[in-house]
């Protein structure tokens, strides 16, 4: 009996690639909802790039979470301004994406993770809106901003990333937080805009779902740093 021979180079390469390819798929698979939502984004974005740039800024003004839209149809603009990009960059998008809303909707399950988008992105859009609202009111900034360009997703991003302080073990949980609230509390105060008091309401609203997050079953030692549970966490 000759012992077999080695599986030729290409052969390695084609199984190392086809299972690097199952990965990922088995990846994209355990987070649809962020991949269905990404995909989406990526047809807008090729839609928004055949436009005109005047052309562009007026579709997506119509889109927009804007006081003007909000009073007109609030509705519409809050679910289809969740699909338009500003600015036309879908690249970083989907490396943020895969690096913070795939694990949360994979942690926390897709209606959780999908009830953390929706309350972070709807609710820190209607409150940045009603802060400017009263500064239009009172006449801090022009009438004009109640019909400026508001779309995207990155309020619901924020409270995704927020509420994944949560997924974090202890002591590094509190590292990530203060870094979390650094990053978005370090623009509300030195630039003050709507958009940065949206981002830090996000924020707080992620770090609000807490009764969202799955269960972890106590450890051996007693401690609540043991495994997670699909059961979300009830009040008693």
């Amino acid at each position: 009996m000759t012992p077999s021979s080695p599986a030729p180079p290409t052969r390695q390469r084609t199984a190392a690639a086809g299972s690097w390819l199952r990965s990922v798929g088995s990846w994209i698979r355990s987070a649809p909802g962020t991949y269905i939502w990404l995909v989406a984004l990526f047809v807008t974005t090729v839609i928004v790039h055949q436009m005109s740039p005047d052309f562009e800024e007026d579709f997506l003004r119509q889109r927009s979470t804007n006081i003007h839209e909000l009073t007109q149809d609030p509705l519409r603009v809050l679910v289809t301004s969740a699909f338009w990009i500003d600015g036309g960059r879908w690249i970083p998008y989907a490396v943020l994406y895969t690096v913070f809303h795939a694990p949360a909707e994979r942690w926390l399950g897709t209606l959780r993770w999908l009830a953390v988008v929706v309350l972070a992105h709807v609710l820190a859009s209607l409150v940045s809106e009603g802060v400017l609202a009263w500064a239009i009111r009172h006449g801090h900034v022009p009438r004009s901003a109640a019909n400026t360009l508001d779309v995207g997703v990155s309020y619901a991003l924020a409270g995704v990333i927020a509420v994944l302080t949560y997924r974090i073990p202890r002591p590094w949980r509190y590292v990530y937080l203060f870094a979390v609230l650094v990053f978005y509390g370090i623009p509300l105060v030195t630039g003050r805009s709507f958009t940065d008091l949206g981002h830090f309401t996000a924020v707080l609203i992620g770090l609000a779902c807490y009764p969202l997050t799955p269960a972890r079953v106590p450890a051996q030692d007693g401690s609540t740093e043991g495994a997670v549970t699909s059961r979300p966490r009830t009040t008693q």
